[in-house]
Parts: structure tokens; C-alpha cells; sequence
């Protein structure tokens, strides 16, 4: 496995992405207390196919922490940032070396019915002290309309981006 240089390409690269990761989170998405749709996964997708695991988890958890700090929507919890982390991990373990239809399947899945559904399910249970069962009723649509949307975005993404770009900073 080749490691990433930590060029200043590839750092000015981590910036812009946790820079637009926070705008779409904050500006560009519907949200409440109990949902979010939006499409702040697309930095992470890109940090994922051109840097890796870590770096998207890396985009993924700062542009979730800075979000918070400069533009509250309400407590910040770190169970959020620890799944935006994960998150951008399992972008980069399924999608870095092959975004073939059925690993962006499976990086959508895991994401979504694991991590957004079951933990940031329990995450807002904890936080509001409300029942797991009732939020996951809600959150099942919220998965419902993302899963389509991000397996498409990620395939045509995947295709839209220049691989020969990915091979300079790697």
C-alpha cells in the first residue's frame, strides 16, 4: 500500500475540501434536530478517491468539528464527529482503489444503514433523550432518499475526476 505524500498540494487539497465540507453541511442542507439531507458527503467522497481512508476521515471529522464550532446548530456532541470520521474511512476503504457499482454500493450501505442510521441514530437518542425506536421510524427516510442519491453522485464523480491527478499526489 503506498503511502500518501503530505505535499503542500495535498494539504491545500485537505483545506479546500473541509472548506466545502462545511458549507454544503451548514448552508446547503435540510436539516432538524433529527435529520439531515444534504450533500456534505461529496468532499469526503473526493478526499476518498484521490487521498484515501484517512485523509477523507480526516475532511470528513474537521469539517464536522469546525462546522460546529463556527456555525453551531445546536450542543456539539463528539459521537457526530466520530462517525463523520468513520465515515470518511469507509469511503476510502471501499472507493480509493476501485469505484466499481458494487463497492460504491457498499460504501453507501455501510454508511448509511450503519453508521448514519444505527449510530448517529443512537447518538441523537442519547442527546435528546428520546426513544431509539421512534427516531429510527424518521431516520429510515432520511437513508430512503440518500442511498440513491449518493450512489449516483459517487459514480458520476468517480468518472468526472481525473485520475491522472490522483497518481500526482499519491
Amino acid at each position: 500500500m503506498q503511502k500518501m505524500k503530505w505535499n503542500t498540494e495535498a494539504i491545500v487539497l485537505l483545506g479546500v475540501l473541509i472548506s466545502i465540507e462545511v458549507v454544503l453541511s451548514r448552508f446547503f442542507s435540510i436539516s432538524a434536530w433529527n435529520i439531515k439531507i444534504g450533500f456534505s458527503f461529496l468532499p469526503v467522497v473526493v478526499a476518498a478517491l484521490l487521498l484515501g481512508p484517512l485523509q477523507a476521515g480526516i475532511v470528513a471529522a474537521l469539517g464536522d468539528l469546525i462546522g460546529a464550532l463556527l456555525f453551531p446548530v445546536g450542543a456539539y456532541f463528539p459521537g457526530f464527529t466520530l462517525t463523520a470520521f468513520l465515515t470518511g474511512i469507509v469511503f476510502g476503504l471501499f472507493l480509493h482503489k476501485s469505484q466499481s457499482m458494487t463497492r460504491v454500493i457498499e460504501a453507501v450501505a455501510v454508511n448509511q444503514l450503519v453508521l448514519s442510521l444505527l449510530l448517529n441514530t443512537l447518538w441523537i437518542s442519547v442527546m435528546y433523550h428520546s426513544p431509539f425506536s421512534a427516531l429510527m421510524v424518521v431516520r429510515i427516510v432520511q437513508c430512503a432518499i440518500l442511498i440513491p442519491i449518493q450512489i449516483i453522485m459517487i459514480r458520476l464523480m468517480s468518472k468526472a475526476l481525473n485520475h491522472d491527478w490522483k497518481k500526482a499526489i499519491v
